[in-house]
């Protein structure tokens, strides 16, 4: 698949890298790379042969956030409305709530989130705005020493999106998120490391090969399907009222992982050998109520 705005390549391990290019407007976001930012997290990272994803920037930006310099409306809205929230919730995948209302970024991270697959952001420059709201739905950070993170909306007199309002108080804490959102100050990688945002800084070259190593780690000789669901338990259980929601489905996915590859991970251990799975991220059997 060719973008516009995106460049794509997954190598022989399965780790795609996923790199933003618009390298003359800093990486600025625009309704084409969210379009295409989302395409890609419902279909090319679902494919089988990718395992884990990295994402960064091309030159010295990671994304310095919406475009401001479009023409007309930036955010692409429909002004001709007035929804409520019974009504966007009821209509959500409908015209025009879906293009005209619905968050861009909010619509892009939902995707990232979904993916039961490993997504780790490798923030090379500046990550402003959307550029740093991006990430949180990411797995794991990794930041150049070099690394710039702003959450401006306030400057600019509107709110987070990207879901971030649910993501950034689970990774930094609430105090934390407030006082960073209230500031809407550019933050040094040294402070987005310090408040746990991040959770490593590296060198400017050093970066992407750190972020290589890491995801790699993740998922060779690793089952897709064990990794998935391991993905799913954490997110949703962490969150849970009980522990009960989270032995129900653990109890489920360790269900089916133990008649799937859990058997040949078994049988490998024993055999002091290299396992060879053969589940798929794509079958992953359902351990939640719908």
């Amino acid at each position: 698949m060719s973008y516009e705005t995106l460049l794509w390549n997954v190598d022989e391990d399965g780790i795609a890298t996923l790199t933003l290019h618009r390298p003359d407007a800093l990486n600025a976001f625009n309704v084409t790379m969210a379009r295409e930012l989302e395409d890609v997290f419902l279909h090319e990272a679902r494919e089988d042969a990718v395992k884990a994803v990295v994402v960064t920037g091309t030159g010295k930006a990671f994304c310095a956030g919406m475009d401001l310099s479009a023409g007309g409306n930036v955010f692409g809205l429909d002004e001709s409305i007035r929804p409520t929230p019974t009504q966007l919730r009821a209509h959500l995948t409908e015209a025009p709530y879906h293009d005209g209302i619905r968050d861009t970024g909010g619509r892009l991270t939902l995707a990232i989130h979904a993916l039961p697959k490993p997504v780790i952001a490798a923030i090379n420059g500046a990550a402003v705005g959307i550029g740093a709201t991006m990430t949180l739905a990411m797995d794991i950070r990794l930041a150049s020493t070099t690394a710039r993170i702003g959450f401006v909306f306030g400057r600019l007199g509107i709110v987070p999106e990207a879901c971030s309002s649910f993501f950034l108080p689970r990774i930094v804490g609430i105090q934390t998120a407030l006082e960073w959102v209230y500031a809407a100050d550019i933050l040094t990688a040294e402070v987005a490391h310090a408040g746990r945002l991040v959770r490593s800084l590296h060198e400017p070259d050093d970066l992407l090969p750190a972020a290589y190593e890491l995801a790699r780690s993740f998922v060779v000789d690793r089952s897709p399907v064990a990794l998935g669901l391991a993905k799913q338990l954490l997110y949703r259980n962490g969150a849970a009222s009980e522990p009960l929601e989270a032995h129900l489905s653990d109890s489920l996915a360790m269900f089916y992982t133990s008649i799937g590859d859990g058997r040949e991970g078994v049988a490998a251990f024993l055999e002091k050998r290299d396992p060879t799975f053969t589940g798929r991220a794509s079958e992953l059997p359902t351990i939640f109520e719908e």
